[in-house]
C-alpha cells in the first residue's frame, strides 16, 4: 500500500513538473497589435468575417491570437485586439488580410513590443493608405 502511495506521489510530482516545464517553454503573448479602423455600419457581419479570417491565419501560423473587438455604438469606428509573442511576426501574418479589406483602408495598427505598462517600444503602421 505504501508503495502505491509513493508511486502516486512520484507520478503526481512528475506530471506537475512536466506541466510546469511546458508552461515555461511556451512563449508569452506579451506583444500586441491593436488596429483602429473606420467602420461606418452598425451591421457587424463583415467585421465578424474578417475576425474569422484573421484568427485562422494567426492560429495556422502560430503567430498569436485574436482577443476581440470594440466598436462604437453608432458603428463609426472600432478596434481589433491581437496578441502574440512577436508583434512584427503577428503583423506580417495579418497585414495581407487587412490590406484586402475595404474598411481597413487607412486604419492604424499600433504594434507594442512587450507587456503593457512596461515602457515597451511601439510603432504605428497605416494600413493601405
Amino acid at each position: 500500500m505504501k508503495l502505491l502511495h509513493r508511486l502516486g506521489v512520484l507520478m503526481g510530482m512528475a506530471a506537475a513538473t512536466g506541466a510546469g516545464a511546458e508552461q515555461a517553454a511556451a512563449p508569452k503573448n506579451d506583444h500586441a497589435v491593436v488596429v483602429h479602423f473606420a467602420y461606418g455600419s452598425k451591421d457587424l457581419t463583415k467585421l465578424f468575417a474578417l475576425e474569422d479570417e484573421l484568427e485562422k491565419a494567426m492560429l495556422s501560423a502560430g503567430a498569436g491570437e485574436l482577443d476581440g473587438n470594440e466598436v462604437n455604438v453608432d458603428g463609426s469606428d472600432g478596434y481589433l485586439f491581437m496578441y502574440g509573442p512577436h508583434a512584427d511576426r503577428l503583423f506580417a501574418v495579418i497585414k495581407p488580410i487587412l490590406d484586402k479589406t475595404p474598411f481597413m483602408r487607412g486604419a492604424q495598427a499600433q504594434l507594442r513590443f512587450g507587456p503593457p505598462q512596461s515602457g515597451a517600444q511601439e510603432k504605428t503602421i497605416v494600413i493601405n493608405p
